[in-house]
């Protein structure tokens, strides 16, 4: 009688399956107990399914909407660190950014990265164009999955935006970031994270019996950005009188061109250091897995130890610089932001597989690396206009290499469920019986994604110059790129552009279009102007 009440009860708040299983009890009688347990057990089975499901569905949201604010990050600090005359031309391209990557992603980048059988080892992927074979999956995981990586594109194309600022042609940038997410990047995520990859560490047979572990993006993501940057920054040249003067002289002292902004530069660090929580933990994909929650709060810890200790030594190591070079310990606050985007770039590709301690580690020399790569940049006179390629190509080389050195086994039996014969170099060692392999991964990883890069990226930039639609015109990058793209405003020419330069540049631009505009009359302010933009 009691175990009947028990069931009878289910009947008031419970699912179809669960109740149909307590009336089968009732009419069923005592011999029928078993039977409903059974049921019962089933039901049980499902909705946990069902709840897991769900849980990974919304853990990716979470995780893709915390990776997607990390552009707002990156929009604060590129318009931070351009002068005024060019901060409407940086925030397009960074919005650009997003537009273009998601419909490459959608035609043909997410096919190219996880399409295709994972059994069978492929270079590129070859199903789920258009998103085709994700609309039959009912949990939804699909769409989830496309959402998440869709931001991780986004951001590996976003790392170029600053460092072409103030000078790159609108259509060129639009160009740029739909190749990079359709193909380029989508190539090397799919033989790193996709199991059918030569380089993926689940495959069955992986490389050296480890593979390359890049459990974030340290080369994936901040590598294939940096380093796309780099090449095209090279090819693009400085900005008009950064290194050169007008001669073509080399100019025995880099001229400095500081941004309008430091409280945005802080804004946007801010804002990518709490993405930055997204695109670490979310990188464990399943939160229901076994052991994942372990993972994931390690990641956690990591990101913020490594990001704290790459902006201390960063800031301190320059100020020690400082001091030597001129007498004076100047406390830059530029130091301590890059710096610690620096460290936080390192971090993922490691976050989830070393302890605690070599997060500190990994941070510290990242921060030193930052700023012998910022410096070794100015003696080249290479023009990063946001110090992009010392934070992501500096940490993220740097991530994927410490990743070999400090991977630790009890990091690496969480992250693969199960123990791992190829460790850390520095645990090896430990336990007097070095070993490489794990090292020997990473290296070859990093070497492939370099040369990919370079393979298609380098011609491609070529090809925009040679057409004369990479870089703007000078008299055009003189009065800044949001007169010549965006229209007039009185905000656009305070103080950084004189009046003999906008009246060279109206002229040529109405020599160019037949006289149709009048020099005159866009050169002058109107006192009825308000600064806002509209149709005439």
């Amino acid at each position: 009688v009691c175990e009947k009440r028990t069931i009878m009860s289910m009947l008031s708040n419970s699912s179809p399956a669960t109740g149909e299983c307590a009336i089968n009890y009732i009419l069923g009688g005592e011999s029928d107990t078993a039977t409903t347990i059974e049921c019962l057990e089933d039901e049980i089975k499902s909705t946990s399914l069902f709840l897991e499901r769900a849980l990974t569905v919304f853990f990716l949201v979470y995780s893709s909407s915390l990776v997607f604010l990390m552009q707002a990050g990156f929009a604060m600090i590129c318009s931070g660190c351009v002068r005024k005359k060019n901060v409407q031309n940086t925030m397009l391209k960074n919005l650009l950014d997003i537009c273009g990557s998601s419909i490459a992603f959608y035609f043909v980048g997410y096919a190219f990265a996880f399409g295709g059988d994972p059994e069978k080892r492929s270079f590129i992927g070859t199903s789920n164009f258009f998103l085709q074979d994700l609309g039959d999956d009912a949990t939804g995981i699909g769409y989830a999955h496309w959402l998440f990586q869709f931001a991780f594109a986004a951001t590996a194309a976003t790392i170029v935006a600053g460092t072409l600022a103030e000078r790159c042609q609108m259509n060129a940038y639009l160009l740029y970031s739909m190749v990079l997410t359709g193909f380029v990047y989508p190539v090397i995520v799919h033989n790193i994270w996709f199991q059918g990859g030569f380089l993926n560490a689940f495959r069955s047979k992986p490389l050296l019996g480890v593979g390359m572990i890049d459990f974030a993006g340290s080369g994936v993501v901040h590598v294939t950005g940096g380093f796309t940057a780099l090449i095209a920054t090279h090819l693009l040249g400085p900005r008009k009188g950064r290194f050169y003067d007008e001669r073509g002289k080399k100019l025995k002292e880099p001229k400095a061109f500081p941004g309008h902004s430091r409280s945005l530069q802080m804004l946007g660090t801010f804002i990518l250091w709490f993405g930055w929580y997204g695109f670490n933990s979310g990188s464990a994909i399943k939160i229901d897995a076994d052991l994942r929650p372990s993972v994931i709060s390690r990641t956690v810890v990591n990101t913020t130890l490594a990001g704290s200790a790459s902006a201390i030594t960063a800031l301190l190591a320059n100020v020690i610089y400082n001091e030597r070079k001129t007498g004076e310990p100047l406390y830059k606050l530029s130091a301590a932001m890059n710096g610690c985007l620096a460290g936080l770039a390192s971090i993922t590709g490691s976050c989830g597989v070393i302890e605690p301690w070599a997060a500190i580690v990994i941070g510290a020399v990242s921060g030193l690396l930052y700023l012998g790569t910022s410096y070794i940049l100015i003696k080249r006179c290479i023009d990063d206009a946001v110090d992009a390629i010392p934070v992501h190509l500096g940490g993220g080389m740097w991530g994927v290499i410490a990743t070999g050195l400090f991977a630790s086994p009890r990091g690496l039996a969480n992250y693969f469920g199960t123990e791992s014969k190829h460790v850390g170099l520095f645990y090896s060692w430990g336990r007097n019986s070095p070993d490489a392999s794990l090292l020997a991964c990473q290296l070859i990883g990093l070497l492939f994604i370099l040369v990919w890069i370079s393979v298609i990226m380098v011609p491609f930039f070529i090809v925009l110059n040679y057409f004369g639609i990479f870089r703007s015109d000078g008299l055009e990058e003189v009065v800044g790129l949001d007169i010549s793209y965006h229209g007039w405003t009185p905000d656009s020419v305070a103080e950084e552009v004189s009046q003999e330069q906008l009246t060279a540049y109206y002229t040529l631009k109405s020599n160019r279009s037949g006289g149709r505009r009048s020099p005159a009359r866009d050169s002058e302010e109107d006192p009825d102007d308000d600064g806002v933009d509209r149709f005439e």
